[in-house]
């Protein structure tokens, strides 16, 4: 890889990132909101590096050509008017005295450093390609954000303290729109119980269960990336659970628990479904 092609990655490299965080909103399936102005910059960075890096090779390039043109280190004029094979007029004729100078002697190309071999001056590893990964990954098969797949694995660890130190009453006589999150943190630590008797209404994507007779809605919630997301889950009974990670707005109420103590391991409050309707997946998919 030699350094305009390390360049060319490199500018590549900025333009995706600028692409994916300020030209769209893909870049919310990876990182939360507030990570925008460092994509950004990050982007204009290696934009800027990558073409300056470019404008320098090309410079370099054209110093070198017009060194080429001019003869590079020839013979000056005074040289062209000397006697052949005299120096200043006081030299000696190579071979009349059957002695050789050091410049009458054949030099084998490439052992001065001037001809043959190989220059890898300006080359570079070949794992450096592999930056080219993500470049194809973002304009050709942009990952989506974490579905289905995240939220059923086994491993999943269980979610975090969703209380709050008050819940605001919930007004009105309609259905109540409120995030997965708040739902959790009303169904188990409202000492007030809000949400009974209330219709409420839900935006998630589905993850099926391993219980017959009801399914998932589910939110991912980020801390900071993806890397650290974590599943947010209301058990949804008596719909038909449409295909998983599709996503849905789902209308119902809360089922109490009788449960007088937490069993062991997660547990997720439950819904009655009511009324559900297929809507397009959010630009910003976590909670």
């Amino acid at each position: 890889m030699n350094r305009v092609t390390q360049n060319l990655v490199l500018t590549l490299l900025g333009c995706a990132v600028l692409r994916i965080s300020a030209f769209s909103p893909t870049y919310l399936n990876y990182v939360k909101p507030g990570f925008q102005p460092f994509l950004i910059g990050a982007g204009a960075v290696l934009v800027i590096l990558g073409v300056v890096g470019l404008l320098q090779v090309s410079r370099a390039g054209d110093l070198s050509a017009g060194r080429a043109a001019t003869g590079g280190h020839g013979r000056s004029p005074r040289d062209h008017d000397e006697t052949p094979g005299t120096s200043s007029g006081h030299g000696h004729v190579p071979g009349s005295d059957g002695s050789h100078g050091p410049d009458d002697l054949d030099v084998p190309h490439g052992q001065d450093g001037s001809h043959g071999g190989h220059d890898h001056a300006g080359g570079g590893p070949r794992v450096a390609w592999l930056m080219c990964l993500p470049v194809f990954a973002i304009f050709l098969i942009a990952p989506p954000a974490l579905g289905s797949f995240a939220a059923s694995r086994d491993d999943t660890p269980p979610p975090r303290d969703q209380s709050l130190s008050s819940f605001t009453p919930l007004t009105g006589t309609g259905a109540v729109t409120m995030t997965v999150g708040e739902f959790i943190g009303r169904a188990w630590d409202d000492d007030k119980k809000s949400l009974t008797g209330r219709t409420v209404r839900l935006t998630g994507f589905v993850s099926p269960a391993r219980k017959k007779g009801q399914w998932y809605v589910t939110r991912m919630q980020i801390a900071c990336c993806a890397a650290d997301a974590f599943p947010l889950k209301v058990a949804v009974k008596g719909l038909d659970a449409p295909p998983a990670d599709t996503w849905v707005e789902v209308t119902g109420t809360w089922i109490p628990q009788t449960f007088g103590k937490m069993p062991n391991g997660v547990v997720y409050p439950q819904m009655t479904g009511e009324s559900l309707a297929v809507v397009k997946a959010p630009d910003e998919p976590y909670e």
